[in-house]
């Protein structure tokens, strides 16, 4: 079974929803990471020994590493802390931000969604190591 993201456009899987746990709804985006005096995104989590998003698709990007910090945004726009030159990707897709010790992965109304190990994002949902957050083509591990 096939899901059409875009028309012509299909992906070899059928999503399925997994929501965050009750409790875990988080409030609407508040705008950009914060960031230090030399105006560089401050790492909440990140860091040498920190969590990062590293690209594991596709190939041309594959290798870059992004440091989380207390909240990134991910779409098309150049306002977004991770840009991505993606027509199935949103202006505004998705973020990726830390509350009560945890990281959080929340779709931000996406034409074609977010996925968390090829299960669509409905709701904010935790994510860990080892997963892999999908946004359009481009396919990120959490390490």
């Amino acid at each position: 079974m096939t899901t059409s993201l875009v028309a012509g456009s299909t992906v070899p899987w059928a999503p399925t929803t997994r929501a965050a746990p009750a409790g875990y709804g988080a409030p609407a985006p508040s705008g950009r990471a914060p960031r230090d005096r030399a105006g560089s995104l401050r790492a909440a989590v990140g860091g040498k020994n920190g969590t990062k998003l590293k690209v594991v698709e596709p190939p041309e990007t594959r290798g870059t590493v992004y440091d989380l910090t207390d909240e990134l945004t991910m779409g098309r726009a150049t306002g977004c802390h991770i840009t991505l030159d993606d027509t199935y990707v949103s202006q505004l897709h998705a973020r990726v931000f830390k509350r009560d010790g945890q990281i959080f992965i929340e779709d931000l109304g996406s034409t074609n969604g977010t996925y968390v190990n090829r299960t669509k994002v409905t709701a904010p949902l935790v994510v860990r190591r080892g997963d892999r957050l999908q946004v359009g083509k481009t396919v990120m591990e959490v390490t």
